[in-house]
């Protein structure tokens, strides 16, 4: 694969940053490789580039978070074309705008795995530059970004594993190079996934994140002794969870081997992340405090790994929630619908907490503020913590030990995802007769959970059910809905 090399050939320029604390970083200036990869700061510097590409409006930084998947999954309500995603809602994968955003995400996505690939192909010839731990770090960051990457590449543009794990993949580009890589097919791409994920685990046994010491909480509490994760002398090895750390890694196979049907493996991997006790619930305090200074919507303590997006948040407070002609929010009907508001939805702190009702003569609507931040002109807010898109949740290991424990303790399956609702303050029981009502329970519960984060289109597609419109109406699953076309440049040049 060529990927179209002259869309994806590294420049290094937008990808380096300065040896600030990283979560500052801004470009700097084109340097050629081998300065670049003649010192520790030079390849820290190339490894946080590749963070700051992934968090561009592209990938995660909008279309791969709160944009495109989740449009695809029908979870926002829109007026008139709805920022041009009216006809990406209806599925119309022939309209220019949806093929513009889509070929967009194809490239940047492998942008971001070519650099990945440079510093790989550089990393073990230099390890006599390295101190600490730092070699082992830079790797296994640079093979998880590499398999993460490449993850969702597969989940948007090749068929399921469970559809048919011999379809057509993906080219999964593992070397820096101009030749043209080879397409694999999805279970061939499921195991170079699992492959680099694995490694990379290995490599990052010694990540700071597993210190007893380590201490998750909010970034900008007031009490340090209470939060360790900005107090590593080195600013390189601060807030892990900013970064795919090695719970963030235990939770992406666990994602991965759930795709590929090994539920041993990714119960074993879930059940790592939680029992490791490092990430808490938000308390009912944090997410309903009525100060914005004190309030966290976005459950931040949660989050096993989260893309930092603080450049994203003038354009979703202009352009991207509000109930307006352009932005993109819920339906009363939708909203009650969604969070069933005359059941268990009437105590939920998500729907209570993530919308906000606003109401014209004709209707009444929801607002979603999950990501709101108050006031805007700071990079922070004045927030608990810093603006995040949710990649990894503590949430989603539970989802993965329901799913995946069923088979031989239908008991334990039903209070993984108990323990979720009662951390969102659903004390409603359960009625439970069979593996399909908990498939039910645990979609509905999903779909709450993952309100603009765009993981749902995803788990329609393993599962390959049909996708819930916002009242009820179900649309069938199908390949032609949950593949994604590949660009046009990619079938001529790469000769898919």
């Amino acid at each position: 694969m060529k990927i179209r090399l002259l869309i994806c050939l590294i420049l290094l320029t937008g990808l380096l940053s300065s040896c600030k604390k990283w979560l500052e970083v801004e470009p700097e200036s084109e340097i050629a490789a081998p300065i670049l990869f003649s010192t520790e700061n030079g390849f820290m510097e190339a490894i946080n580039g590749v963070y700051n590409r992934s968090t561009e409006s592209d990938l995660y930084g909008k279309e791969l978070t709160f944009g495109t998947t989740e449009v695809l999954a029908q979870n926002f309500s829109m007026r008139d074309d709805g920022q041009d995603y009216r006809q990406t809602s209806l599925y119309n994968y022939k309209h220019g705008e949806f093929i513009k955003r889509k070929d967009r995400i194809w490239a940047g996505l492998y942008n971001a795995i070519v650099n990945c690939n440079l510093i790989l192909e550089n990393v073990d010839a230099k390890r006599n530059i390295f101190s600490g731990s730092n070699y082992s770090i830079i790797k296994g960051e640079a093979l998880a970004l590499r398999a993460y990457l490449h993850f969702d590449l597969l989940r948007l543009f090749a068929p399921s594993y469970l559809r048919n794990p011999s379809a057509k993949g993906i080219p999964y580009a593992n070397k820096y190079t101009k030749e043209i890589t080879p397409v694999a097919n999805v279970s061939e791409t499921l195991d170079l996934i699992i492959k680099d994920l694995e490694e990379s685990k290995q490599l990052l046994v010694a990540d700071p994140i597993r210190s007893a010491n380590y201490i998750v909480n909010y970034p900008l509490v007031t009490d340090t002794l209470k939060n360790t994760e900005e107090k590593n002398p080195s600013l390189f090895l601060q807030n892990r969870r900013h970064r795919l750390n090695y719970y963030a890694v235990c939770g992406t196979l666990a994602r991965v081997y759930l795709y590929k049907n090994d539920k041993v493996k990714a119960l074993l991997n879930a059940k790592e992340v939680i029992d490791s006790k490092k990430f808490p619930w938000t308390s009912k305090s944090d997410f309903e405090a009525f100060e914005d200074s004190k309030k966290d919507r976005i459950l931040y303590k949660e989050l096993v790994f989260g893309w930092y997006i603080p450049g994203a948040a003038k354009e979703i407070k202009d352009n991207w929630f509000q109930s307006g002609t352009r932005g993109f929010y819920l339906i009363e009907d939708a909203a009650d619908y969604i969070y069933e508001k005359a059941t268990a939805g009437a105590s939920d702190s998500r729907y209570k907490y993530w919308l906000s009702a606003t109401s014209s003569q004709s209707s009444r609507s929801y607002d979603i503020v999950k990501y709101r931040r108050n006031p805007l002109s700071t990079e922070t807010g004045a927030n608990l913590h810093y603006l995040m898109a949710p990649a990894i949740r503590l949430s989603e290991m539970y989802y993965i030990a329901v799913e995946c424990s069923y088979a031989n303790n239908p008991t334990a399956a039903v209070n993984y995802l108990i323990q979720v609702r009662e951390a969102r303050q659903i004390g409603d029981p359960l009625t439970i007769n069979n593996e399909e009502d908990l498939l039910k329970e645990l979609l509905k519960d999903a779909r709450k959970e993952w309100l603009a984060e765009g993981q749902l289109f995803y788990m329609y597609k393993r599962l390959n059910r049909g996708i819930l419109g916002q009242t009820g109406v179900t649309i069938p699953a199908s390949d032609n809905i949950f593949v994604l076309p590949l660009p046009n440049d990619e079938i001529v040049y790469g000769g898919r």
